[in-house]
C-alpha cells in the first residue's frame, strides 16, 4: 500500500516539494556555513519523495541550544517558504476525499519543514 501511495504522491505534488528541497539544498551548500543546512535539505528531499511508510521521531538532542539555533536559522533562510508550500498543497489536496491522505502527509511534512533539526525519519 505504501508503494502505491508513494507513486500517487509523486504525481500529486511530491515531485514539486522534493525539487524545492533539492534546489534549496544546492543553494545552501554553496557556502561552508550552509553545509549542515544543505545536508538536512537533501534528507528532507528524500522524505518528500517517499513519505508513506515512514514516520518522524524526535531524537534526544532536539531540545539543545545548538538544535534550536539551527532551526531558527533554517526558518529564516527558507524553511518558512517550504512550510507555506506544504500548507497550501495540504489544504488543496484535503478538499477531496481521495486527497485527504496526501494532505495529511503534507501537514506532517509542514511541521518538519519548520524545525528539521532534532528529528529523525524512520521506517514504520
Amino acid at each position: 500500500m505504501s508503494t502505491l501511495g508513494n507513486i500517487l504522491w509523486i504525481i500529486l505534488g511530491g515531485f514539486i516539494i522534493a525539487l524545492e528541497y533539492l534546489v534549496s539544498g544546492i543553494l545552501m551548500m554553496i557556502t561552508i556555513v550552509g553545509i549542515p543546512f544543505g545536508i538536512q535539505a537533501f534528507k528532507m528531499a528524500e522524505l518528500a519523495l517517499w513519505p508513506f511508510g515512514r514516520e518522524i521521531r524526535q531524537n534526544a538532542f532536539a531540545s539543545g541550544c545548538l538544535g534550536t539555533l539551527m532551526n531558527l536559522i533554517w526558518i529564516i533562510i527558507g524553511g518558512f517558504w517550504i512550510f507555506l508550500t506544504h500548507l497550501f498543497l495540504g489544504v488543496l489536496l484535503s478538499i477531496t476525499i481521495i486527497g485527504i491522505p496526501f494532505g495529511r502527509q503534507h501537514f506532517k511534512l509542514a511541521a518538519l519543514a519548520l524545525t528539521p533539526f532534532g528529528h529523525d525519519v524512520a521506517k514504520k
